[in-house]
């Protein structure tokens, strides 16, 4: 097995060799190394107790806010303190000295800005900053989500004094549709798309390995459990993103004596 893994990432990088315009599209399964848990999974623990739609949407944000920031502490508790992972590091340096020009993540944690990423496209926001739905103000996240987990201090707004809410997508809150031609144009003009720690499930950035191949782009997925986009991928890896993912970026980094 291990070595039918080893033939695959052999093929995988020479994908990548021979790649002029390499896309890259992240998941959940890339930060859960990092401690952060897949929170859309039933068995995550964050809902096990808790109905998404009841405390984790637009709607419900709006009439009980407070239930949603109770609900979201955990993770912030968790996200706040972790750290990229060798999986970040790898796309870091494949945009640095490889051949990625656009990294597309479902992720909200800031993970792949951390690592060093630059050009990343935050499909689902972010927890970079927060804003207030009744006067539009925008602020800096970090220091209320830290006065938060640390006393309890629900973060709102400095002109009109309503709760704040992250500027990530809660369910039934649409998505920038700019991010999303942006994502649509990237994945277009690749030569390959890679897709790792994704399942794939969540519309509609799981049209995009359809979009790749209806565009001549290769297609190379690296995931532990099987994604809907198998049957067209030129390549599936069954592995560990922080194993795989290092060792395709390895050939691309500056050698040193």
């Amino acid at each position: 097995m291990a070595g039918d893994r080893q033939h695959l990432i052999e093929r995988a990088g020479r994908l990548l060799q021979a790649a002029d315009r390499l896309v890259a599209l992240t998941g959940a399964g890339v930060s859960t190394p990092s401690g952060i848990p897949d929170f859309r999974s039933p068995d995550s623990g964050l809902w096990r107790d808790a109905d998404p739609m009841a405390v984790a949407s637009l709607e419900a944000f709006r009439r009980r806010p407070l239930a949603f920031y109770d609900w979201l502490r955990p993770l912030l508790e968790i996200g706040l303190a972790a750290r990229p992972n060798p999986a970040h590091e790898a796309l870091r340096d494949l945009e640095k000295f490889g051949p990625l020009k656009t990294l597309i993540t479902q992720n909200i944690d800031l993970l792949h800005s951390l690592a060093g990423s630059e050009n990343v496209l935050e499909i689902h926001g972010h927890l970079r900053e927060l804003i207030c739905l009744r006067c539009g103000a925008i602020c800096e996240a970090t220091p209320h989500l830290h006065e938060f987990v640390a006393g309890g201090t629900i973060p709102r707004c400095s002109l009109c004094a309503a709760v704040l809410k992250p500027r990530v997508i809660l369910f039934g809150e649409l998505l920038s549709q700019h991010l999303l031609n942006r994502a649509a144009a990237a994945v277009t003009s690749s030569d390959v798309l890679l897709i790792a720690g994704s399942s794939l499930e969540v519309y509609p950035v799981n049209e995009l390995p359809w979009l790749a191949r209806q565009t001549g782009s290769r297609l190379i997925i690296v995931n532990l459990q099987p994604t809907p986009a198998d049957e067209i991928a030129d390549v599936v890896i069954r592995g560990n993103v922080t194993e795989v993912l290092p060792a395709l970026a390895a050939s691309f980094q500056p050698q040193t004596l």
